[in-house]
């Protein structure tokens, strides 16, 4: 019990001290994870004006305030507020509930389930998406493969959903962790997108194997009875 209040205290002072966190707060963002996103953004250019993007486990909504931002013309000063119209359009999904965030078009539920899938696929409304991001991660076990099956499971369904849904143009950015079950997962992505690139935003604590994979441009689907290259 002593130990366990011992971290959990290191945590809380770590986190209290967290330059990202203390960013987030001072610019308006509901989690420091919106600065992962923007690294990813800045480094690839993946967001343009008119864009339509999915936002996969968006809770608490971080990622869609950044988006939001990078679709309006105009955008406050304090970063985590956007003014002005909305110059494209985000859907966004989670199992959890989120607050609204002005002019995203908000889903609870759980992307695994199929009717879940059914409601985002309306939402969409026959258009396909220039981006899909997802910031989804599944409750950790401790039981490394377990936790990969996990990863793996949502990483696969979200890639599944993109191949579906998304220009051929477009890009997937997914969370993944470094361990058992990575290169696996690396490996799908090489043989889905036409450009992968694996990023490590310096958003992402030290201590953590969190990191992302990006893929852009998606590869045709191998025809039935035709081997993959």
């Amino acid at each position: 019990m002593a130990k366990s209040k011992k971290v959990n205290r290191a945590w809380l002072n770590d986190h209290v001290n967290d330059p990202y966190v203390k960013l987030a707060k001072h610019e308006g963002y509901r989690a420091r994870a919106a600065y992962k996103l923007k690294e990813i953004d800045e480094s690839l250019h993946l967001i343009r004006p008119g864009d339509l993007i999915v936002d996969l486990g968006s809770a608490p909504g971080a990622w869609s305030q950044y988006l939001r931002n990078r679709l309006s013309p105009r955008t406050a000063l304090g970063g985590g507020a956007a003014v002005g119209a909305l110059n494209g359009c985000i859907i966004a999904l989670d199992i959890l509930p989120m607050a609204p965030v002005e002019g995203v078009q908000f889903l609870q539920g759980d992307f695994r389930e199929p009717d879940m899938l059914r409601q985002l696929a309306q939402a969409l409304d026959g258009r396909l998406a220039d981006l899909v991001v997802s910031d989804m991660a599944p409750n950790l076990s401790g039981i490394e493969s377990a936790d990969a099956a996990r990863i793996a499971d949502l990483v696969e369904l979200a890639l599944d959903f993109s191949q579906r849904h998304m220009k051929p143009s477009g890009a997937l950015v997914v969370k993944v962790f470094h361990g058992s079950g990575y290169s696996q997962l690396a490996k799908l992505f090489k043989q889905s997108f036409v450009v992968v690139k694996p990023i490590k935003p310096k958003a992402s604590r030290d201590k953590s194997s969190e990191t992302f994979l990006v893929g852009i441009g998606l590869k045709p689907l191998p025809q039935p009875g035709v081997m993959a290259a």
